[in-house]
Formats: C-alpha cells, sequence, structure tokens
C-alpha cells in the first residue's frame, strides 16, 4: 500500500465521516449519551480510590495520588477501549466491506480514533482535577502527547493484529478481554512503582519494561511529578530502556504485515 494512497482525501474523508458514525452510535439510545465517555473513568476512578486509597491506604507516599490514579485509569481504559473496539472493528462493520471497496485498514482505524476522541476528553477533566488539587502546571503537560501518542501506537498494532485474526476466529475477543483483566494487575495502575521497587528492583524493571507502564509513568512523571518512576530515570542499561519502545514497534509493524495479508480475504469470511 503506497503512501498517496493512505494520504490522499477520498480515504481521508472516509475516515473523518466512519469516526464521526462510530462516535455516535457508541452512545445512541443511551440516557446519558456522551456523558458516558466521562462517567465510565471517573465511576472506575472513584470505586478504586475508596477501595485502595481510603481502605488499604495505597499511595500515601505518592504527590497528589487521587490524580495519580485518576490519571492511570483514564489511560487504561483508553487502551481498553482502543484495542478492543480495533479487535471487532471488521467484523462489525463486515457489511460495509462487502458492498463497497476501500482500503480496511480504516474500518480500524475510525474504531480507534473514537477512543482517542474519549481519551482527550478524559484528559481535560484529568487537567482540571489535577489544578483543584494542587498540581503546578508547568511545560512538561505538552510533552504528555508523546507517550499518549506511544500508547496509540501500541493499541493499533494490537487492534490491526489480533482484528485480522478476529475476522476468522471470533475466540479472540473473549481471550483479550482475559488477558485485559491480566494485565490490569501487570500495570501500576492502583500501586505505585516505589511500592515493588522496595520489595524486589528486578520485578519492577520488568514491570517498567511493559510499554503500557512506561507510557502511564511517562504520561504521570509530565504531568504531576517528576519523583514518579519511570524507565529512563530509573533503569541505567540503554538496551533495556528501549525495550517498551521495540515492543511499540513490533506490535505496529507485525499487525500491519500481518493486516494487509489477511485484508485481501475480510469479504469473503467476515
Amino acid at each position: 500500500m503506497s503512501i498517496p494512497r493512505v494520504l490522499n482525501r477520498k480515504n481521508r474523508i472516509l475516515l473523518k465521516e466512519l469516526t464521526k458514525t462510530d462516535f455516535k452510535l457508541r452512545y445512541q439510545g443511551s440516557v446519558l449519551g456522551y456523558l458516558w465517555a466521562l462517567l465510565r473513568p471517573l465511576m472506575m476512578f472513584a470505586i478504586l480510590y475508596i477501595v485502595f486509597a481510603k481502605l488499604l491506604k495505597f499511595g500515601s507516599d505518592i504527590p497528589h495520588y487521587p490524580v495519580y490514579l485518576l490519571c492511570g485509569t483514564s489511560m487504561w481504559s483508553f487502551f481498553t477501549e482502543c484495542t478492543s473496539q480495533g479487535i471487532q472493528a471488521i467484523v462489525s462493520r463486515g457489511d460495509l466491506l462487502r458492498k463497497i471497496s476501500f482500503p480496511k485498514y480504516i474500518v480500524v482505524v475510525s474504531a480507534t480514533l473514537t477512543a482517542v476522541i474519549n481519551m482527550l476528553i478524559n484528559l481535560v477533566v484529568i487537567i482540571i482535577f489535577a489544578l483543584l488539587n494542587g498540581v503546578t502546571p508547568s511545560w512538561g503537560w505538552f510533552l504528555i502527547f508523546i507517550p499518549l501518542f506511544g500508547l496509540y501506537l501500541l493499541s493499533l498494532g494490537i487492534a490491526f493484529l489480533l482484528g485480522s485474526i478476529n475476522v476468522k476466529y471470533r475466540d479472540i475477543t473473549s481471550i483479550w478481554d482475559v488477558i485485559v483483566q491480566a494485565l490490569f494487575y501487570a500495570v501500576p495502575i492502583i500501586y505505585p512503582i516505589s511500592m515493588v521497587a522496595s520489595s524486589s528492583e528486578a520485578a519492577a524493571k520488568v514491570i517498567l519494561a511493559n510499554p503500557i507502564s512506561q507510557c502511564i509513568q511517562d504520561i504521570r512523571y509530565f504531568l504531576i511529578t517528576d519523583e514518579t518512576i519511570t524507565t529512563w530515570n530509573y533503569i541505567d542499561n540503554p538496551f533495556v530502556k528501549a525495550i517498551p519502545i521495540l515492543i511499540i514497534f513490533f506490535f505496529l509493524i507485525v499487525g500491519a504485515l500481518v493486516f494487509r495479508r489477511k485484508s485481501k480475504f475480510f469479504a469473503e469470511e467476515v
């Protein structure tokens, strides 16, 4: 697939319209409508905050822990929504694929961009919450879009890879749901990395090698406090530091190649 074909005006218009349609259909028929884009991560944050911060006393050593937790839950919601919607995109748009000839990748990208819209809405809430919690604004806030982009690329790569397999083997969606539940506890969303590091530095480094952990920690570092442990300030070995980035590009490249090879048969198999 050539770059001019990917970026041509017709494809951009189609991508825009599919993204708008996906976003509208996501909340069609619900009483609260678009408010669910805010309520889902906020409700998850409220439950986790009461249980882990108030009852179990997690994060007492973390500056602005409520913002720390809200940031983690919102970014996790973005990752899970982006991958889940991307994986199901080809199957859910089967009728369209059979009727119209167009680049299949647009369907997956449009589904993930809907998650990006929700994430940007939540990001505004996080920033307001951070200001109310006494976080001092800095120029570093503008750098959060770098790890956010990395998290999106990882999600897109996974969506391409598993979405193309899901067309033929529909069990992929259920398997991914289980994997996501396990990953939730392997990523420092609730607990701080410092708590793990105090028990085992090796375990902390393994957790930070996960690109999801790295992206979330980097966002917290830029947005909340520079005391946040990240891959860059905790690991000395430059090769180990590069592991999260390599994993992101691995999924993106392999996902794109597998998707391109299998996309020829989507209309027949969906």
